[in-house]
């Protein structure tokens, strides 16, 4: 992380090692045994460090959220390269899955640290110890809330480090129950983090109570959604950046409109092997141009590729909002003069189209293999996510007045006229809205799944099967089968 430098702590534990020299290998000041540990403060904040170190995974939120919905294809070399996502793709994914599998162990990893810190909180005293414990129970929440809303039923573990035998006897928690702890967690922060984080990166009330307010709006729990919204907005302490062109750009990061997101630095090189490993940010490389050369962009691997329908969402004067979203490759060829450009095309699949939000550009490379270092920080909560979620559960709740105003915030930033609908037709046109706003970032499978239109709208999506991702089977077999497998997988 830039400000935030990750040191790793080394946490023991079978389940959640995810087998890489990042986790294996210490320096020698931190390899003291588990049980001696968190005797100074320095020991909290380094773990703190460590806690924050699995968001890094946060990449694969990104392509399962685009690849799984009709925003995009899996693309990349071939289809058997990654095949995992190309199964999401066509929704014939099943319980081996390796990316699939690393969703469920990266989060449990972050849960572990978290949940280490929290074992330990009593041990000593110290001054900002009750703001470090909410930075922790924020995190919790938020690796939980990734396993709840991939998985649904998930075994939850609270304030002890989860070991093979804690997952020998534990069974799968009811996901009502998983939801009341995240909800707990962030109830907790938002009332103890400070409204403006004195290092960057670090988690804010602001940022606790809008994933708190994310959290209602998966659980349909609309007037408690509006109510945590209506806070974050009327704080006045954020607003939409002007420019929406510039918005993911490196040197727009920290921007009005930043409420959270994980900082990725360009600074240290990394490893196919170990994604979770990387300091940089995968996915710009992943998401890149393959054997690109030419002005603007840098040559990338072709993966997570806008579909035709997306680029066609767009309306006849959502132009600066479509191309900074959704690079069409011909067009933008075909617009430049004095340079010769060429690309290849991957075999896992061409739409002619890419993810311009986060994408290999030049001036924004890391060290090589720059493929895997990009400095470029991935926008978990932005204010105009906050502003639509808002607009969409005061549209459930009859507040039409709110919702219409929230939601045209948004679309008068993008230059297109403001919406008039009421009704049911209000709340559809806020979920369109969120198709176009936030394309690219992660959400519309969820969003689709949530709504209940996945099944409309997502080629080979089985209602009652697709809403939620199968159980990796490895993970049923190392349970001692106690962990059941989600309904037809």
């Amino acid at each position: 992380m830039k400000t935030l430098k990750i040191l790793s702590l080394v946490i023991l534990v079978s389940i959640v090692s995810v087998g890489c020299k990042k986790y294996l290998d210490t320096d020698p000041l931190y390899s003291q045994d588990a049980e001696n540990f968190f005797t100074e403060e320095e020991h909290y904040r380094t773990a703190l460090v460590g806690a924050y170190d699995l968001l890094q995974g946060s990449f694969m939120n990104l392509w399962i959220g685009e690849i799984a919905s009709d925003n995009s294809i899996a693309g990349g070399e071939s289809v058997v390269d990654s095949k995992g996502l190309h199964d999401i793709e066509t929704m014939s994914h099943g319980g081996v899955n390796i990316e699939l599998r690393n969703v469920l162990r990266w989060n449990y990893a972050g849960i572990t640290r978290t949940n280490y810190i929290m074992q330990n909180k009593d041990n000593i005293s110290f001054t900002g110890k009750k703001q470090l414990l909410a930075e922790v129970r924020f995190l919790r929440a938020y690796y939980y809330f990734q396993l709840v809303k991939y998985f649904g039923d998930i075994p939850l573990l609270v304030d002890e480090r989860i070991g093979i035998d804690e997952l020998k006897e534990k069974e799968r928690t009811p996901k009502a129950l998983v939801y009341e702890q995240i909800e707990k967690d962030l109830i907790y922060a938002s009332a103890l983090l400070p409204a403006i984080a004195v290092i960057k990166g670090k988690a804010t009330a602001g940022a606790a109570k809008s994933l708190l307010g994310r959290v209602y709006l998966y659980q349909s729990k609309f007037a408690e959604c509006a109510d945590v919204l209506d806070q974050v907005i009327n704080s006045g302490q954020y607003e939409l950046a002007a420019d929406y062109s510039t918005l993911f750009a490196e040197n727009s990061e920290g921007n009005s409109e930043t409420v959270f997101d994980v900082q990725y630095s360009g600074l240290e090189g990394g490893s196919y092997s170990c994604l979770i490993c990387l300091e940089g940010n995968a996915a710009p490389g992943f998401q890149g141009i393959r054997q690109y050369s030419g002005p603007v962009y840098g040559d990338g691997n072709s993966y997570n590729l806008p579909t035709k329908d997306l680029y066609g969402a767009f309306g006849p004067n959502d132009n600066v909002r479509r191309d900074a979203s959704v690079l069409d490759i011909d067009a933008f060829i075909a617009a430049q003069s004095n340079s010769e450009i060429t690309y290849a095309i991957g075999g896992g699949g061409h739409t002619g189209y890419y993810n311009n939000k986060y994408i290999k550009r030049i001036g924004e490379f890391g060290l090589p293999d720059n493929d895997l270092t990009s400095p470029v920080n991935y926008r978990v909560i932005r204010y105009a996510d906050v502003l639509l979620m808002a607009a969409e559960a005061h549209s459930e709740i009859g507040s039409a007045g709110k919702a219409m105003q929230y939601v045209n915030e948004v679309r008068i930033r993008a230059g297109i006229p403001a919406l008039s609908s009421s009704g049911e037709q209000l709340t559809k046109d806020i979920y369109n809205e969120r198709r176009l706003e936030l394309c690219g970032e992660g959400f519309r499978f969820f969003d689709l799944v949530r709504t209940g239109e996945a099944a409309n709208k997502i080629e080979g999506f089985i209602d009652g099967k697709h809403n939620l991702f199968p159980i990796p089977q490895v993970e049923i077999v190392l349970s001692g089968s106690k962990w059941s497998q989600n309904s037809g997988y």
